[in-house]
């Protein structure tokens, strides 16, 4: 493997990361949406959390 090779493979891991890191912080803030909504919605009347994903 020449040197250009090995320099694409490694960009290529560094943005695989990158990736990888934000698909966890978009999985985590919409975890902490679901959780608040979860909190908040009998108190001001919403419906469940499991009523808007029923068919």
């Amino acid at each position: 493997m020449s040197w250009v090779g090995v320099l694409v493979l490694i960009v290529g891991l560094y943005l695989a990361f990158k990736v990888v890191s934000f698909l966890l912080k978009v999985a985590m803030w919409g975890v902490v949406i679901a959780a608040a909504y979860w909190v908040v919605a009998p108190l001001v009347g919403w419906p469940p959390l499991m009523e808007l994903f029923a068919a």
